[in-house]
C-alpha cells in the first residue's frame, strides 16, 4: 500500500468514526477508527519524508480536488499524529462520548484538509472544519468548573474573527492573481513588500493567529480547553495546531515577499504573545489551563523564529532564513509530543483523583513507572531542559536570534536582539512552570493515603510519549534529513545538513556554538557511575534515616503543605502591573462575629485584554440583542407586520 493510499484510509476511517459518532452506535469501533486513521498518517509520513507526495485530484472539476503534501506539512503531520494516535486511542474520561468522537473526526478531517487542498475555497471549508470539530469536541465533555461554555462560546468568536481575516486576506491573493490556486499565490513573493502586500500579512497574521494563540487570541484557550479532557487538549495542541502553523508558513514563505515592516511586527507579536501566555500559565492550577497557555506559548515561538526567518529573507541571508524556518518546525514536532504526553498525564490525573488540579497526591509512587517517566520527560522538554527535544529547539532558537550582527539594518538588528531577551524570559517562566507542574502534579505528599494510581494505559500513553520526545532530540542528526527537501525546495542552494556535523548539533557553523544530545544521553549516564558507586558504598556503611522536613518544631499539617498558590504568589506579585491580582475573603460566623467558624480565599488573575479589547464588543452585542428582542415576542401580529413589510419593499425594488 503506497503513501497516497495510507492517507485515503484515513480520511476514510476518520469519516466513518463521524458517521457512528452521529448514530451513537459503537463506541469502541468509532475510537478505534480515529486511532487507525492516525496510525496510518503517521506511516504515510514515515514513508514518504524527506519528499512530499505528489499531487492527487480527487475530484476532476471540483473545486477543492487537488490534494498534495509538501514534506513540511508530513512532517508537522507525523508528530501531530503520533499524539493523536495515542489521544483518541484512549478516548474521553466524559461519559458524553458521541459528540467527542464526532469533534475528533472533524477535527482531523480538517486540518488534513489544511494541510493538503492547494485553493482557497477548498481551504477556508477545511478551516473551518477543524474550527467546528474543536468545538463539538469540547461541548459534550462538560469537564469543566461550570457548565455555561462561555469558554467555548468565546473560542468560537474569536476563531470567527479569524476566519473573517483568513476571508479577507484570500480574497485580496486572489484578486491579486486572477486565481484562487495556491501555486498562482506563489508569484506574489516576487513583489515589492509595499502596503498591499502589508496589508494582507497582517490580515493572515490575524487568522492564523487566532487558532495560534496569539496576543489578544490566546485569552481563549484555558476557557476552551478547560471545558474538556487531556485528550482533546492533545489533540488541539497537536495536530490542530501544527495544521494553522504550517498554514502561516506556507503563506509567508512561499506567498509573501520577505524582510519588511511585517517580518519584524511578526518577531514583535511572538515575542509578546510567548511572554504574556507563559507568564498567566505559571498562574494556574489546574492541569489543562496550564497546558493550554503553554500551548500559545509554544506556538508563539514558532511565530517568532517564522518572523526571523522572514527578516534574514528580506537581506537576501537565505541560510540563516532556513536556519529559522527548520528550527521553528522541530520546535512544534517536539512539542507536540510533549504536550501530548502531559495532556494524557492530566486524564490519568483525573482517572485517579477525580480532578485535574495541580496539588500534591503523590501520583508518581502510587502508578507504574511509565507514568512518572513520560512526565518527567515532557516537563523537561518544555522547561527547555537537555538533553530533551525542547532543549535542542530551545537551543537553536537563541542561536538564530544571535545571528542578527548579520543584518545590515538597524531595524533588524534591534528586532532580534530584543526578541533575544524576550525569549530568556519566556524560557526562565517555561522552567518555573513546568518545576510547579511536575513537582505539585505528581510528586508531594498526599492529603490521605487512599489515593489510587494512574491506570496503565494512561501511564504507558504518557511513557511512550515522553520517550518519543528523547528519541527526537537523541535521533535530531538523523531527524533532520527529513527537512532536506523543503529546505532545498523553499530556499534555494540551502539544506538542513547543514545544521549538524556527524553526532553534533551547529547554528550552520561549528565555529558559533554546538550541542550533542546524543552524545549526552551516553557521557551522562558513564558519568554518573562514580557518584552512584559512592551513594551505594556509603548506603552499605551507614544507616538510612528519614526525618519529616523542618516545620517550626512542629509537625507538619496537611494543610501546610505548598500549593499552586503558594508556589506562584511571588511572581503574581512581581507582576501585579501585568496580573492584576484580585483577592477575596470571606467569613463564615456561628452567631457571632467573633467567633469564625470557616474562612473562604479565592485568588484570581486578570485577564489582560479583555477590558480593554472585549468587554467592549461584548457590550455592544448585548444591547443590539436587547434592542431587537422584540422581534422575537411570539406576538402574531408583529411577524406578519414584518412579512407585510417585506413584500413592499420587494415591489419597491421591483418597481425601481
Amino acid at each position: 500500500m503506497n503513501p497516497d493510499r495510507l492517507i485515503a484510509l484515513a480520511a476514510a476511517l476518520w469519516l466513518l468514526a463521524v458517521v457512528l459518532g452521529c448514530v451513537g452506535y459503537g463506541r469502541v469501533i468509532a475510537r478505534g477508527a480515529l486511532a487507525l486513521g492516525a496510525a496510518a498518517i503517521v506511516l504515510a509520513a514515515l514513508w514518504q519524508l524527506p519528499g512530499g507526495m505528489l499531487p492527487i485530484t480527487t475530484w476532476p472539476g471540483v473545486v477543492g480536488g487537488r490534494f498534495q503534501l509538501a514534506p513540511d506539512a508530513l512532517w508537522l503531520l507525523l508528530f501531530g499524529a503520533i499524539a493523536a494516535f495515542f489521544a483518541t486511542a484512549l478516548g474521553t474520561p466524559a461519559a458524553h462520548w458521541r459528540s467527542w468522537v464526532v469533534g475528533a473526526g472533524l477535527s482531523m478531517l480538517g486540518a488534513l484538509g489544511c494541510f493538503g487542498l492547494q485553493d482557497a475555497i477548498g481551504f477556508l471549508v477545511a478551516w473551518e472544519v477543524m474550527s467546528l470539530g474543536g468545538a463539538v469536541l469540547l461541548i459534550g465533555e462538560r469537564l469543566g468548573a461550570t457548565r455555561e461554555g462561555h469558554g467555548l462560546l468565546f473560542m468560537l468568536a474569536l476563531l470567527e474573527v479569524g476566519a473573517v481575516a483568513l476571508l479577507a486576506a484570500m480574497l485580496l491573493l486572489a484578486h491579486s492573481v486572477g486565481s484562487i490556486d495556491f501555486v498562482a499565490f506563489t508569484s506574489l513573493a516576487t513583489h515589492p513588500a509595499d502596503g498591499h502586500m502589508l496589508l494582507i500579512g497582517v490580515l493572515l497574521l490575524i487568522g492564523f493567529g487566532a487558532k495560534l494563540g496569539l496576543l489578544p487570541f490566546y485569552e481563549w484557550y484555558p476557557g476552551a480547553y478547560g471545558q474538556g479532557s487531556g485528550a482533546s487538549g492533545a489533540l488541539l495542541s497537536g495536530i490542530v495546531l501544527n495544521a494553522a502553523f504550517f498554514a502561516l508558513e506556507r503563506a509567508f514563505t512561499l506567498w509573501l515577499p520577505g524582510g519588511g515592516l511585517l517580518a519584524i511586527v511578526t518577531v514583535a507579536v511572538g515575542v509578546l504573545s510567548a511572554i504574556l501566555a507563559v507568564l498567566y500559565a505559571f498562574q494556574e492550577d489546574d492541569w489543562r489551563r496550564l497546558l493550554a497557555f503553554s500551548s500559545a506559548e509554544n506556538a508563539a515561538i514558532a511565530v517568532t523564529l517564522l518572523g526571523a526567518s522572514q527578516v534574514f529573507r528580506g537581506e537576501g541571508l537565505l541560510a540563516l532564513a532556513s536556519l529559522g524556518f527548520v528550527v521553528a518546525l522541530l520546535h512544534l514536532a517536539g512539542h507536540a509530543l510533549a504536550k501530548g504526553a502531559l495532556m494524557l498525564a492530566a486524564d490519568g490525573s483525573f482517572h485517579a483523583t477525580g480532578s485535574y488540579a495541580v496539588n500534591q497526591q503523590g501520583l508518581m509512587r502510587h502508578s507504574p513507572w511509565l507514568y512518572g517517566v513520560g512526565v518527567v520527560f515532557a516537563g523537561m522538554s518544555l522547561a527547555a531542559m537537555p538533553p530533551q527535544a525542547g532543549f535542542v529547539s530551545e537551543w537553536f532558537t537563541f542561536q538564530t536570534l544571535f545571528q542578527g550582527f548579520h543584518l545590515s539594518g538597524l531595524a533588524g538588528r534591534l528586532t532580534l536582539s530584543l526578541a533575544g531577551a524576550g525569549m530568556a524570559l519566556t524560557a526562565a517562566i517555561a522552567f518555573a512552570t513546568f518545576v510547579k507542574l511536575v513537582g505539585l502534579g505528581i510528586l508531594g505528599r498526599p492529603s490521605s493515603s487512599s489515593v489510587p494510581g494512574v491506570g496503565r494505559l494512561h501511564a504507558m500513553a504518557c511513557g511512550l510519549l515522553g520517550l518519543g520526545v528523547l528519541a527526537l532530540a537523541v535521533g535530531m542528526p538523523w531527524w533532520l534529513q527529513g527537512l532536506n527537501d523543503v529546505v532545498a525546495s523553499d530556499f534555494a542552494g540551502q539544506s538542513s545538513a547543514a545544521l549538524h556535523k556527524g553526532w553534533i548539533l551547529v547554528p550552520l557553523t561549528d565555529t558559533f556554538a554546538f550541542i550533542s544530545p546524543t552524545l549526552l544521553v551516553i557521557v551522562c549516564p558513564l558519568l554518573a557511575l562514580l557518584p552512584l558507586a559512592l551513594l551505594f558504598r556509603a548506603r552499605r556503611r551507614f544507616r538510612v534515616r528519614r526525618a519529616p522536613v523542618w516545620y517550626g518544631g512542629c509537625p507538619a499539617p496537611p494543610h501546610g503543605m505548598t500549593t499552586a498558590l503558594s508556589f506562584s504568589n511571588a511572581m503574581r506579585t512581581f507582576y501585579r502591573f501585568v496580573y492584576r491580582p484580585a483577592n477575596e475573603i470571606r467569613h463564615e460566623h456561628s452567631g457571632s462575629a467573633y467567633f469564625v467558624r470557616q474562612v473562604h480565599h479565592r485568588a484570581d488573575v486578570s485577564p489582560l485584554f479583555e477590558a480593554a479589547v472585549f468587554r467592549g464588543p461584548t457590550h455592544m452585542v448585548q444591547w443590539l440583542a436587547a434592542k431587537l428582542s422584540p422581534l422575537q415576542s411570539g406576538n402574531m401580529n408583529i411577524y406578519l407586520g414584518l412579512v407585510g413589510l417585506l413584500l413592499v419593499l420587494i415591489m419597491a425594488v421591483a418597481l425601481i
